[in-house]
């Protein structure tokens, strides 16, 4: 089976992922081998209940084109456009935010606070703004994490469990955005790796202090 043409326009990535299977007589079990993921994770990626990757998820992305003899930018575009529609219709978890105001200061809480009451959009914008960036940081952390293979193992040994498990924790919280973030991700992972920030919220510059 020769290499897919690239795409014209951008399609779900579950849709893209189900046709090239179905062209290589491929099964989404052989994909997330190929991709080092549980076979829950693509089945669900696959079928679309699954917010695909980020787009610049190169760790996923790389071997799933190389399996599915993609062009290379056809994955990427395709999330790209996804993920972009599903933060624009929606707005932070409120516990999420509520956790970070927390890391700021009380009168920049009241005012912020008064700023995501706002109707006519701009609050919840402001909102995803915020998550987004600080939520970028943490992601930062991870993925490191992420890369030390022999690091995860030993964590994985040390917590009992596998070490594909361990991956897969970290995989779930790289693949939040600033909508998708659960509270449980924020006080596992955003909050242990953020001391303090602020913003200024003309230019929506952040200032963030790291532990």
């Amino acid at each position: 089976m020769p290499a897919a043409l690239p795409i014209k326009e951008p399609v779900r990535v579950g849709q893209l992922l189900r046709r090239r299977l179905r062209e290589l007589k491929r099964t989404p079990r052989e994909l997330a081998e190929a991709v080092q993921v549980s076979e829950d994770y693509m089945a669900d990626l696959v079928a679309g209940r699954r917010r695909p990757p980020a787009p610049g998820r190169s760790d996923l992305y790389a071997p799933m084109t190389k399996f599915l003899r993609l062009h290379r930018n056809d994955l990427p575009t395709c999330a790209r456009a996804e993920r972009a529609a599903a933060v624009a219709a929606g707005r932070p978890d409120p516990e999420v935010c509520r956790q970070v105001l927390e890391l700021c200061s009380a009168e920049r809480q009241r005012v912020l606070q008064r700023r995501f009451a706002r109707p006519g959009g701009e609050g919840s914008e402001l909102e995803r703004v915020i998550v987004g960036r600080l939520l970028q940081v943490a992601q930062g952390f991870v993925n490191r994490k992420l890369e030390d293979e022999v690091g995860l193992r030993m964590a994985a040994a040390r917590e009992g469990c596998t070490y594909l498990e361990a991956r897969m924790r970290l995989l779930e919280f790289l693949d939040a955005d600033a909508v998708s973030l659960t509270p449980r991700d924020c006080d596992e992972f955003l909050r242990p790796r953020i001391t303090s920030w602020e913003i200024e919220l003309e230019t929506r510059a952040m200032r963030i202090v790291l532990k």
